[in-house]
């Protein structure tokens, strides 16, 4: 391994050389009951075969575009150079759609259509890919992963297992889906018990989440200046949450000084960072590559070396610790 320079990270050895990205949008599909169709963006390395799924859900920032099938470029492109597909859904909760779908049920915030655009992708996988020019034959469709930022973050921990009680209904919600079998959590919400800040009550649903059933391999990364006070007042643990209470396997990367974009993950230059860093969002693909790397290919060692290299950095960017 060489040494690491202010050019060359530590965890940069055990990747491969990038490759050009094709990417491909909207595809579109047509989903029963859905009031507007579902639309996707697919990201895929040019070359390659057997290719794993990353099916990543957008949060709600204050940007009008960058939650949708258009946000988060700079880990898509780079997931993407490293091997994997990534499908992107515009969730109904969208802003771009929100002049659509303002009276449809479960507006504003579609929790529950939100996991349930994930399992209908799926169910089209081999329509998505044949649609896409250059890409058929080459997914291997039982190699699933999710990915979520923020609100994407608690979508997809629905999608590994985590259970909420539906606030209208009284009846505990099920959205485990089983075709996944890894994920990474960014900055996604945490235990329901402590919400006392603003928008508590807007999003009833999250005082209700179990991550005891989430038992699905997962990343939780965190930034350990992610304070959520529109939440609640518990700061940046809050957002540790799926790991520590959620049952193993579980890894946790604690991202030093990031908060809750971690760098700049939802787009290039955009207003909503307050912590902006390209070498932070740079460790974020690097990290989660790596994790993802493992998880869905036994055998794949680039996570154990990526948390030796993190361990032995002189100026790390976080930590890890698992379960």
């Amino acid at each position: 391994m060489s040494t690491p320079t202010a050019t060359t990270p530590a965890t940069a050895d055990f990747l491969g050389s990038p490759v050009p990205v094709l990417s491909y949008s909207p595809v579109t599909l047509s989903v029963p009951g859905r009031p507007v169709d579902l639309q996707v963006r697919v990201s895929a390395p040019e070359t390659g075969t057997g290719l794993p799924v990353i099916l990543l859900s957008h949060g709600q920032g204050p940007s009008n575009n960058l939650s949708s099938l258009n946000g988060y470029a700079p880990l898509v492109n780079f997931w993407a150079s490293q091997g994997f597909v990534v499908i992107q859904p515009t969730h109904l909760s969208s802003r771009t759609l929100s002049h659509l779908v303002a009276d449809a049920p479960g507006a504003p915030f579609f929790w529950q259509s939100r996991s349930e655009d994930m399992s209908h992708i799926l169910d089209r996988l081999d329509v998505i890919e044949k649609a896409v020019p250059l890409l058929a034959g080459r997914i291997d469709h039982t190699r699933i992963a999710a990915a979520g930022h923020s609100f994407g973050g608690f979508t997809s921990s629905l999608l590994l297992g985590a259970r909420v009680t539906d606030p209208d209904t009284g009846k505990e919600v099920d959205l485990t889906e089983p075709r996944i079998t890894a994920g990474v959590l960014l900055a996604a919400p945490g235990r329901g018990d402590v919400l006392n800040g603003p928008m508590a009550d807007a999003l009833p649903v999250l005082r209700t989440i179990d991550f005891s059933t989430m038992t699905a391999p997962a990343l939780v990364v965190v930034g350990d200046e992610d304070d959520s006070p529109h939440f609640t007042d518990m700061g940046p643990a809050w957002h540790a949450d799926p790991y520590t209470l959620g049952p193993g396997p579980k890894s946790l990367l604690t991202l030093f000084g990031a908060g809750h974009a971690l760098g700049g993950i939802p787009g290039h230059d955009v207003a909503e960072t307050t912590d902006e860093s390209p070498e932070r969002v740079a460790a974020v693909g690097r990290l989660t590559s790596a994790y993802l790397s493992s998880r869905l290919h036994p055998g794949d060692h680039a996570w154990l070396t990526a948390r030796e290299a993190l361990a032995a950095d002189a100026d790390p960017v976080g930590r890890v610790e698992t379960k």
